[in-house]
Order: C-alpha cells, then sequence, then structure tokens
C-alpha cells in the first residue's frame, strides 16, 4: 500500500515510528508537510499538490495535525477524502475533538461521565459560574490550551473569581471544572485503535504539580485498566467518531471520568510505558480499512 503520513517534521517520534512500522509491514510509506500542500479543488479532478507534484496512487493517509494548523490540517484530509482516500482520523471527527466546548457536549449527550463543567460567555456572574461547579478548588482552562499550557488551579474561590475576571477581561474563552481532589495529580490515558484498546498508561505529575501531562514533567507507569474503564475510553472514542485516539480520564469515587480524547496522540510516552508495538497497531488497522 502507498501510505502518507501527515506531519509537520519527519524526525518527530511519532511520525518516525509510523514510517518505521509501516515499512516494516512491506508498505511505501512517505511524510507530507500538510500546511505545505496546495488544494485543488474541482469536480472531476480533485487532488493535492506536494512540492509542485500532486499527490496520486494515495491508498491512504495517517493524519497527525498539531493543533495550531487545525483549520488548513483538516482542509488537507478533506480533500484526500473527497480523492476517495481513507484516512485513519475523519476531518468531521477531528474538527469535533479539537473544540473542548463541543466535544465534552458530544460526549455528555452520549452518556458519558466527566468532571462538572461550565462554560458562560463572558458572564458577569462569575461566583455563580464557580458555584455551579461545586466550588473551590476548581480547573480553569482555555479552550484552546494544549499540552496542559493555558490549565489554572484556583485554591479559592476567591482566586478563581479573580483568574476568570483576568481570561474575560482578555476576550479569552474558558470552561470551568470540578477539580478531582482523589485524582492527586494522576491521569489515565487509554490509546483506542479502530475500537481496541492497544495500550494505556498512568500518568503522573511531577512533585507539586497538578497537571500530569508529560510535556509538563510528568512520568508514565503501566496500568490495566477495569472493565469499566476501558468500555468508557471505548465509547468516549466511539462518541467522536474517532478511529486512533487518546482517550484521557480521571479516577475519581464516582468512577472514571473523562476530560479529553485527543485526536492525534503522541506514540512515545504510550510506547515507552507499555513496551508495545502501537505504531504497528495503526498499520495493521489501516491494512484491515483502506
Amino acid at each position: 500500500m502507498n501510505i502518507v503520513v501527515l506531519s509537520r517534521g519527519s524526525k518527530l517520534y511519532s511520525t518516525r515510528r509510523l514510517v518505521e512500522a509501516g515499512r516494516a509491514r512491506g508498505h511505501s510509506i512517505s511524510v507530507v508537510d500538510h500546511v505545505k500542500c496546495d488544494l485543488v479543488i474541482a469536480r472531476k479532478d480533485p487532488h493535492v499538490v506536494y512540492n509542485g507534484e500532486p499527490l496520486s496512487h494515495v491508498d491512504a493517509i495517517i493524519p497527525r495535525i498539531g493543533a495550531s494548523v487545525t483549520f488548513y490540517g483538516t482542509s488537507v484530509v478533506r480533500q484526500f477524502e473527497s480523492m476517495k482516500v481513507f484516512s485513519t482520523v475523519e476531518s468531521q471527527a477531528l474538527v469535533r475533538s479539537r473544540d473542548k466546548l463541543r466535544s465534552l457536549q458530544i460526549l455528555s449527550r452520549a452518556g458519558v461521565d466527566m468532571p462538572r463543567t461550565v462554560f458562560t460567555n463572558y458572564s458577569k456572574d462569575v461566583a455563580g459560574a464557580v458555584d455551579r461547579i461545586g466550588g473551590a478548588p476548581c480547573i480553569i482552562k482555555l479552550l484552546e490550551g494544549t499540552q496542559g499550557l493555558g490549565v489554572v488551579l484556583a485554591e479559592s474561590r476567591k482566586a478563581a473569581i479573580a483568574v476568570i475576571e483576568a481570561f474575560n477581561s482578555l476576550k479569552a474563552r474558558v470552561i470551568v471544572q470540578e477539580f478531582i481532589k482523589e485524582a492527586r495529580g494522576e491521569d489515565i490515558r487509554a490509546f483506542v485503535v479502530g475500537g481496541v484498546i492497544v495500550g494505556a498508561m498512568k500518568r503522573v505529575g511531577k512533585e507539586g504539580e497538578f497537571r500530569s501531562n508529560l510535556h509538563r514533567g510528568g512520568r508514565a507507569e503501566l496500568i490495566e485498566l477495569s472493565e469499566e474503564e476501558q468500555r468508557m475510553a471505548i465509547h468516549a472514542a466511539k462518541a467522536l467518531g474517532l478511529h486512533v485516539a487518546g482517550v484521557d480520564m480521571l479516577q475519581s469515587d464516582r468512577g472514571p471520568l473523562i476530560i479529553e480524547v485527543n485526536a492525534s496522540p503522541g506514540l512515545e510516552g504510550i510506547e515507552q510505558a507499555t513496551g508495545k508495538d502501537i505504531a504497528g497497531e495503526i498499520i495493521a488497522f489501516v491494512e484491515r480499512s483502506a
């Protein structure tokens, strides 16, 4: 098969591993920087141009679209879809997952449990928003934040009000979420491929840090998911229409709570924690589906 990985850099760990796994299984696999693609939109011959040449005879694409280029990256994925090329991440699913508010609303409608969340349109009743998620301490998140950036833990009601008012004054949209104390700065990432969990890890924040993101200095540990956690992760990925997803959840006294579903989850942490060939699982999914 001729497989294209849409990625900004061939030396990135996840991209490199996908190329290695694809070639190991006998496929022709190349890396294309999606932001450098030109899209020719036509009724009879829609195509993608890269480095001055049309990309033809592509059997499947594996999008690795960063949050900062979601708009154009999604357009490129959509163009390949119009060319009848299989994608491990469909364009609409990518758009849904990147919109934090929209994804939470979809998950809620699908019956997925999550921390209580409030979103307002720069309301002046900031104290009311804090009270409606159970008061302080609480989590305040920028809707556009990634990798733990733009996430604030407000220890007191007064601090929460001050932070939200500051964001409101900057016209920065935020959501306010219940703080799950019993999670102790830890979360779980379940890696879902084709409706099956192929690996899972617990991410532990560094000392004094409430965020467990590996980019923020956290560490990863192998974990065996409970049946409820497995069911919840698979259900969340399916609700958002994602074939490949990193489902992040917290362990709480009332069961697993979904906090985010990532459409371009990194492979480095999960492969190192589990010792599994996750890249190979993605290539195998492409083989079954394309």
